[in-house]
């Protein structure tokens, strides 16, 4: 059933949402106490993420998606109108190697507008906001700059490598697509952790997505057994990249990191975040995830964003703590492990 949310006017940081999940309802709602619900944050504490659902709104959405075909030059094989034409992979004459505005095989990553005022009041609204300190605590986070600095400025960490989110970004990370795969032959699912310093995630759809329809993917508890295995709880080490020695380069993954990945692979069954328009996932630094496989006929579009906690740098490079959540917020630290079955299916988690 799809979830239905409705929003109140709110203004002077005072908000009301409410999610009808299932049947099962859920209130979101800022108070003196709460904005999500016991067990939300008991969900997310147990599996690294949370699936709320219409929480972009909805007119942002659509300019999103305005301003990402409005970055393609005039004359292009993709175009926006004959969805026939939006299977992969970029042709030569429209795919860019700008990582900017990058169009490479089946991405297409858009970075540049990540400051934007349409951006930042899309994937760091007010809402969003307060959700995230719910988790993370109150008042701690670094707010992000329209205007600012982007991913991306500083190109890739070395040619054809990837583009690091923490470096000069002080807004969302852009707007990420996945054209459909067409008769590509099928690729297994492969999980990874990010490298780059930060405390919390969202991906936000911008546009309805299928199932295996390229939507993020998740592997449920995957943060508790990784977080142990990093040398720092909060960033990596890493090997700098030279033109002359090009040989070495990028973030040092200990070995029991690459064991653990692939007992997550072969025990844990991964949670495709396919929905609607407007649905955002929250997600754990430490967390198991991959950009799913667009095994559908119809492009996935998404916003992605960090929340960067103001104390990060000085707690970046400690090593992993023993309480994992000790500088989350006291109401997460104080959620029980436990929820209910209509929590799990509202999360895709059982069926």
């Amino acid at each position: 059933m799809e979830a239905l949310t409705r929003y109140t006017t709110w203004g002077n940081r005072s908000l009301s949402v409410i999610s009808y999940y299932f049947g099962c309802l859920s209130v979101i709602c800022q108070t003196s106490k709460v904005i999500l619900n016991q067990e939300q944050l008991s969900f997310f504490k147990v599996n690294g993420y949370l699936i709320l659902p219409k929480i972009l709104d909805p007119d942002l959405c659509e300019k999103a998606r305005d301003l990402l075909w409005s970055s393609l030059p005039k004359e292009t094989n993709i175009k926006r109108e004959d969805p026939s034409t939006h299977l992969g992979p970029f042709i030569e004459k429209d795919s860019e190697e700008d990582v900017t505005n990058l169009r490479q095989g089946y991405k297409w990553q858009l970075r540049s507008i990540g400051t934007d005022q349409l951006m930042i009041d899309l994937v760091y609204s007010e809402v969003l906001q307060l959700i995230a300190e719910e988790l993370l605590g109150k008042d701690t986070l670094v707010k992000p700059k329209v205007g600012g600095k982007t991913m991306g400025q500083h190109g890739a960490a070395w040619p054809g490598g990837p583009v690091d989110p923490a470096l000069g970004n002080e807004g969302a990370r852009g707007i990420y697509a996945t054209l459909p795969y067409g008769d590509k032959e099928r690729e297994p699912d492969f999980c990874h952790s990010d490298g780059h310093p930060f405390n919390l995630s969202l991906v936000g759809l911008i546009d309805d997505v299928l199932p295996n329809g390229g939507a993020f993917k998740v592997w449920p508890g995957s943060h508790k057994k990784l977080y142990p295995t990093f040398q720092m709880q909060y960033d990596q080490p890493r090997i700098a990249y030279y033109e002359h020695l090009p040989s070495y380069k990028g973030i040092i993954q200990s070995e029991a990191y690459e064991e653990e990945v692939k007992k997550v692979m072969a025990n844990t069954q991964p949670v495709d975040c396919c929905g609607s328009e407007g649905d955002v996932v929250l997600w754990h630094h430490r967390l198991g995830h991959m950009a799913g496989h667009n095994y559908s006929n119809k492009m996935r579009l998404a916003v992605l964003g960090d929340f960067i906690k103001q104390d990060l740098d000085e707690n970046r490079a400690k090593p992993p703590q023993e309480n994992m959540w000790q500088d989350w917020s006291e109401s997460l630290n104080a959620a029980p492990e436990t929820y209910s079955d209509e929590m799990a299916r509202s999360q895709k988690l059982i069926d």
